[in-house]
């Protein structure tokens, strides 16, 4: 078995993901490639300058704009500016042949299918024998994206989903195809886990993986719970945050550093593929596709759940009223259950005081919600993983939960 050392690779598809890809792999000392499409049309600023759609810089154009923006994304997806000396910029039609040189090809393009296979079918032209390669994607079967490639390629292919931001969030999913050898998931987890930092979780070929499939159900749930019985969004994020173990951003503020564009994709995936109960879960809330038409979808637009409004000179933080679509001052929840739990001072004293309270609107808010999620996280067991540990790792390291679901089933005091 080859001895395999990664010098130098080539991550095709240079836009949000891609690049931060690939400065993660800078910043740890990897020459790496940014490659992307070129580009149809000039600029008029490139017009000014005379130049044509033949100039090196137009053809380059996607890649060098996407690695100029990495000096300015927060937070910073680089080290320092050494990283960005080893990121080398080039097009999907002038330099297929560094795909020759790499030691491993990462794609991640657009998440659509036929455009991920005619990518893979450039790089089944190119790459050498032996070649790790690997697909980013959050929700696209990788079996359907290697479907017609070569035996050596299917080989040594897995699927590799980085969790947005990949050097900030610890989560990797690996995920293997049919035909991949063992040996290179093995080089792949132990590259990623030493050299990258990472914790990686091997997940099965379903919609969205892990992580995202239970993510995005707890946060479906959340928000139909909340039209069922009345609450408000400030109210929701003041029980869904810190205060049982999860990012200070809880339930509305993650959506919003998401993008509702996003998380409608990631729903539908799965909607598109369950049916049942499950189907209907995943079928998005009609106030949110609302909010999607408006272009209302979260902090890169600068508005959705919530929206800074200048008042009196001051920036103040309002929140959606999901009926009137006005916004309005941010509304806080404070239960007796809520005081009881805030002065527990570990998280299993947190849930306990908040899921055993009895008519407590924190309470009853946080029960409905949880033990659907910690039902469906055990239906899902040998479905998308082989076992309970990735499911709470998957949701430790790529939520940002304190504790995964079957720790939060302990904490409760579940009886085995």
């Amino acid at each position: 078995h080859l001895k395999r050392a990664i010098n130098r690779v080539v991550v095709i598809g240079t836009g949000v993901m891609g690049s931060q890809i690939a400065a993660h792999l800078a910043n740890v000392g990897i020459q790496t490639w940014m490659i992307d499409i070129v580009p149809s049309h000039l600029t008029t600023e490139e017009q000014k300058k005379g130049l044509t759609l033949q100039s090196r810089k137009v053809r380059n154009r996607i890649a060098e704009t996407n690695k100029r923006k990495l000096k300015t994304m927060k937070p910073s997806p680089i080290t320092s500016d050494k990283s960005l000396k080893l990121l080398f910029t080039g097009n999907l039609e002038d330099d297929l042949n560094v795909l020759s040189k790499a030691d491993w090809i990462i794609e991640a393009v657009v998440e659509n299918l036929d455009i991920k296979k005619d990518v893979w079918k450039k790089i089944d032209a190119y790459r050498k024998a032996g070649t790790l390669t690997s697909t980013n994607t959050s929700g696209i079967s990788v079996e359907k994206i290697i479907a017609e490639c070569s035996k050596d390629l299917r080989k040594h292919f897995v699927g590799t989903h980085f969790f947005n931001p990949p050097r900030y969030l610890k989560l990797l999913e690996i995920i293997p195809a049919k035909d991949t050898d063992p040996n290179v998931v093995q080089f792949i987890k132990s590259f990623a886990e030493n050299k990258l930092g990472k914790g990686v979780v091997e997940a099965k070929n379903t919609p969205n993986f892990i992580a995202n499939r239970i993510g995005t159900y707890g946060l479906l749930i959340t928000v139909k719970e909340m039209i069922t019985h009345g609450y408000r969004i400030g109210e929701v994020d003041s029980i869904t945050g810190r205060l049982i173990g999860r990012p200070k951003s809880a339930t509305f503020r993650t959506l919003d550093i998401v993008g509702l564009d996003t998380f409608i994709y990631v729903a539908n995936n799965v909607r598109n593929y369950a049916d049942g109960d499950e189907k209907e879960v995943f079928t998005v809330p009609a106030f949110i596709r609302k909010m999607q038409r408006k272009g209302w979808i979260g902090s890169k637009n600068g508005q959705g759940f919530y929206k800074k409004v200048k008042k009196n000179g001051e920036n103040r933080i309002y929140e959606l009223n999901i009926h009137t679509f006005e916004y309005e001052e941010r509304t806080k929840l404070s239960t007796p259950a809520m005081k009881k739990a805030f002065n527990e001072k570990t998280i299993e004293g947190k849930l306990k005081a908040l899921v055993y309270a009895s008519e407590d609107r924190a309470g009853d808010f946080l029960w409905n919600t949880l033990k659907r999620v910690l039902l469906y996280s055990a239906r899902l067991v040998g479905e998308i993983c082989d076992n309970i540990q990735s499911i709470d790792q998957a949701m430790k390291w790529g939520f940002g939960w304190e504790l995964g679901p079957f720790e939060i089933w302990d904490a409760i005091g579940v009886r085995h």
